[in-house]
């Protein structure tokens, strides 16, 4: 079960991580930058207690690189739905190609199989 595991709680906690780092540029424009912070560490505090498991869960089925990948293009997709969505962001053609590009990485690192660097 790590194998899927491992990718559900990187999906949490990049919603999480995602708003700690952008979200205050919406919601928070008008609060001073220590209480943002503060905010900020909050959530991220959650990012972290879904991150760490998902990593030591998905050590013992995916090698080192395969899950740095996998958390990057995890976190570009979650980016690009939370940009779009809820900060409004228009989608340009630029996405498509560092979309590509993020393709092409996990390719590689994905090849040989799972668990293989």
């Amino acid at each position: 079960m790590e194998k899927i595991y491992a990718p559900l709680l990187l999906i949490g906690s990049n919603v999480f991580m995602t708003y700690a780092w952008y979200g205050h540029l919406k919601d928070n424009r008008d609060k001073a930058i220590w209480l943002v912070i503060l905010i900020s560490w909050g959530v991220a505090f959650f990012e972290y207690c879904l991150q760490v498991p998902a990593n030591r869960l998905g050590s013992k089925v995916y090698s080192l690189g395969q899950l740095k990948v996998m958390q990057e293009v995890i976190t570009m997709v979650v980016f690009a739905v939370f940009a779009l969505a809820y900060m409004k962001v228009p989608l340009k053609l630029d996405f498509l190609w560092a979309s590509l590009c993020l393709v092409a990485a996990a390719f590689f690192m994905f090849r040989g199989g799972i668990g293989n660097a």
